[in-house]
């Protein structure tokens, strides 16, 4: 392994695909991700062929060669049929399922670089959640949970060592389709998710995917506001919400404290069964240039109150909860991480 060697990361995701890279000592070399297209309606093999490109301008962009390319790892979301093939996607065309993306990105890979390349892939959630906790714990050796709320719920679970919880069929911390503690939420029923499931999934209470149906129930309380006689779409009056909430609307930070106290109480139940010292919190809620930061302090500080109740003494005293900081870069460069973690010189 000679310095020069990097690892880079491909996040492909439903409409734009990113690449990004890490030098051999885990140090980023760029925070201007290189975006492209993911052309998914154009087929399998379009998608690779910009993956190509993303790597191919983000090399350039760099001043770097293939020489130097050590590995690559790829976050795509699941669920997965096995390692490396897609299953049923709700992200993606229905007749990806099946696709071995693994075998034609290595191909394509070992054509553009003229040797193979070490190639790894993931989930997409998974690897997030590696970037964040690569920063977060510092070097220090510690579990990290990671939670980010959007238009649904990532989860992840790094372990000390910095790799993901993937599990056994890869659908390892698919924790946002964990049913809610309805009993413990008060008079809520149990919403359907994007999922197909209507037992009440986590991510319907905490998401963007869940606001419609939040909105209907909590309007039952606010029947005045003007959100109740609108004659905007379901969509339109959901995403109005935040920028109410920051208004010091009452409806919008009724809802929004809601979903605080929901990840907080999964927060809690995860935190039983993996005992992690970091708990990351991602999302847009959490985003500097989407929310102010008195909006910011409150969520996270809601979110602490419903799980310390629930969490042993000792979790209460050393679990520290803390907003993500690299945003649209994280699932890229965690899965240039992830590639470092497998393919790159092992300690001693």
């Amino acid at each position: 392994m000679t310095e020069s060697g990097i690892y880079l990361g491909t996040d492909s995701g439903a409409t734009t695909s990113k690449t990004g890279g890490i030098r051999a000592d885990g140090s980023i070399i760029s925070h201007q991700l290189r975006q492209s297209a993911t052309n998914s309606a154009a087929g399998t093999a379009a998608v690779v062929r910009g993956w190509i490109e993303g790597v191919n301008g983000f090399l350039a962009e760099n001043k770097l060669a293939w020489p130097q390319v050590r590995g690559v790892g790829l976050a795509i979301p699941g669920p997965y049929a096995g390692y490396g093939v897609m299953g049923r996607s709700a992200n993606l065309p229905a007749d990806f399922a099946g696709w071995n993306f693994h075998a034609d990105y290595a191909r394509a890979l070992a054509a553009a670089a003229g040797r193979e390349i070490p190639l790894v892939v993931g989930n997409d959630g998974n690897y997030g959640g590696v970037a964040e906790a690569h920063r977060v714990r510092a070097g220090k050796k510690a579990g990290v949970l990671m939670f980010a709320p959007g238009s649904g719920l990532g989860c992840a679970y790094v372990d000390p060592h910095g790799l993901p919880l993937d599990g056994d069929t890869l659908a390892g911390m698919e924790a946002a389709h964990m049913p809610a503690p309805l009993h413990l939420l008060g008079h809520i029923r149990a919403l359907t998710c994007g999922c197909g499931r209507d037992w009440g999934c986590v991510e319907a209470y905490t998401t963007i995917s869940g606001l419609p149906q939040l909105l209907a129930e909590f309007l039952k309380k606010y029947p005045t506001h003007p959100l109740a006689t609108s004659t905007k779409s379901d969509k339109e009056k959901a995403l109005s919400l935040r920028g109410l909430a920051q208004k010091g609307d009452a409806l919008a930070n009724d809802i929004f404290d809601f979903q605080a106290r929901a990840l907080g109480l999964h927060l809690a139940s995860c935190a039983m069964a993996l005992d992690p010292e970091f708990v990351v919190i991602g999302g847009g809620l959490i985003d500097p240039e989407a929310t102010t930061p008195e909006f910011r302090a409150r969520y996270l500080r809601l979110i602490r109150a419903a799980a310390e109740p629930y969490l042993f003494p000792a979790q209460r005293e050393k679990i520290k909860i803390v907003p993500a900081t690299l945003g649209e870069l994280s699932q890229a460069i965690g899965a240039a991480l992830v590639a470092l973690y497998t393919f790159g010189p092992k300690p001693g």
